[in-house]
């Protein structure tokens, strides 16, 4: 195997996963430990990666031949797709130790994980070595001191643990995108995964939130408190704050609105007056919206604002005073290919198309999918009965809405999946067998039909 015979495992999430062609599987999340009965440090027998769509799937350590914090390759284009589960006997490295708090042996200091190193012995096993933990301090302005010492000279890193902090679990984390943050929450115990969103910052949490099943949202806002609670739903889009509100109870949600600021809590009330399956009901109140007086210019400095999603900046809607929805008399859309073959200094008003009619905010979903596909769009304009712009259905709200309600739900996703006769998509180079891989060694972990 070629690769250093210690690795610090924080360093490895994120880390791509390529098949002996280069090509890439997935990204590493975390690694599988196998706990002992005797007092030896635990057996890493593996690492869990997340492929495409979200899937995490078990990566025997046999078959890793090279192993550091640029990449991890497999000796294997052929892998079990079968959906990972831990086992009682088991512990995930990075969910389970970081941040727990811990105390050092001889003298019983108390500090916290911030990484545990796994490390290969004769004979090409791997097991935890090593932990790094920071010395707890009793000074606000001032971090503990750094120590890396043996697993068996840590107190309490298995068994049950007490609430913890976040900080180096965040660490870990902060580069994921907010659907895959989402998912890497979905896997955490109900209590921890409570903790990790309440240290998010409000902005962070907003966009991570939007990417998760009702029902998880519903107990993360809950358990934030009232005051926190509102602040994360200004941090929304007001559809997406829309969406989660009308998953409570009336009372509740007045509650939260009143909390939110007027301006904020505004858009958002309005949402949730339409009829659910209407254009009203799943379009965004917030728009790219300029005068027909503005310059092509001026429009696309708005359209490269880094906050708009990729389809709410694909074209801007061109509309009377004022500019907030509803706007004054709605003219038509201009798309941002036009907008890059126009003069920067023309007119927004002589490039404006109009040529599609608009929705209205009763339109059906099943009609609002067939207009977007019959004319190839990405988002659609939505007008009252005085053709006063009021908002528009982007194909990102269209797919949320089209989808099972618990498409989000990673238990719900797993069910399909794993069913008989679904099959699985498989990155390139990447086959998907009927049982377990050829050629597995005895005693390998994929032979086990518990997890794949």
């Amino acid at each position: 195997m070629s690769t250093p015979t210690r690795v610090y495992i924080a360093r490895l999430a994120g880390v791509a996963v390529f098949d002996p062609n280069g090509d890439q599987v997935g990204r590493v999340r975390d690694a599988v430990a196998r706990l002992r009965p005797t007092n030896r440090p635990p057996e890493v027998v593996g690492l869990v990666a997340e492929m495409p769509m979200r899937r995490r799937i078990f990566l025997s350590i046999n078959r890793v031949t090279s192993l550091d914090a640029e990449a991890v390759v497999l000796g294997t284009g052929t892998l079990n797709l079968r959906r990972f589960e831990k086992r009682p006997n088991e512990l995930l490295v990075l969910q389970e130790l970081l941040d727990r708090r811990v105390h050092l042996d001889p003298n019983g200091q108390a500090g916290t994980v911030v990484d545990v190193a796994m490390e290969c012995y004769r004979g090409g096993e791997w097991s935890l070595s090593r932990v790094a933990v920071r010395e707890q301090s009793g000074r606000l302005t001032r971090r503990g001191h750094l120590h890396q010492v043996d697993w068996g000279k840590v107190r309490g890193l298995t068994g049950f643990a007490d609430t913890r902090g976040t900080a180096n679990l965040l660490a870990v984390l902060e580069d994921m995108r907010p659907a895959d943050l989402a998912n890497a929450l979905q896997d955490l115990p109900d209590l921890r995964r409570n903790e990790v969103a309440a240290a998010l910052d409000d902005e962070r949490l907003a966009d991570v939130l939007s990417e998760l099943p009702e029902h998880v949202q519903v107990e993360i806002l809950s358990a934030l408190g009232r005051e926190r609670a509102a602040d994360v739903l200004e941090e929304m889009d007001p559809d997406d704050a829309a969406d989660l509100l009308n998953e409570l109870p009336p009372p509740e949600q007045d509650v939260l609105l009143d909390l939110m600021e007027p301006d904020e809590a505004d858009p958002v009330r309005q949402l949730l007056k339409y009829t659910a399956g209407t254009a009203g009901s799943v379009m965004t109140s917030e728009p790219v919206i300029l005068p027909p007086d503005a310059t092509v210019a001026e429009a696309l400095a708005r359209i490269r604002e880094p906050q708009l999603s990729p389809a709410v900046a694909a074209q801007v809607f061109v509309a009377r005073a004022p500019m907030t929805t509803p706007t004054g008399r709605y003219l038509g859309m201009v798309h941002f290919q036009r907008l890059l073959r126009e003069p920067p200094a023309d007119l927004l008003g002589g490039v404006v198309l109009n040529d599609i009619d608009p929705l209205r905010e009763t339109t059906p979903l099943p009609e609002i999918t067939r207009r977007m596909a019959t004319y190839d769009l990405v988002a659609m304009p939505v007008v009252d009965r005085n053709n006063r712009l009021v908002g528009a259905v982007t194909v990102d709200d269209v797919l949320d809405h089209s989808l099972p309600r618990d498409w989000r739900d990673r238990d719900a996703a797993a069910e399909l999946s794993d069913a008989p006769g679904v099959d699985l998509p498989a990155a390139p180079g990447v086959s998907l067998p009927g049982g377990p891989l050829p050629g597995t060694p005895a005693g390998d972990r994929l032979t086990d039909g518990g997890h794949g």
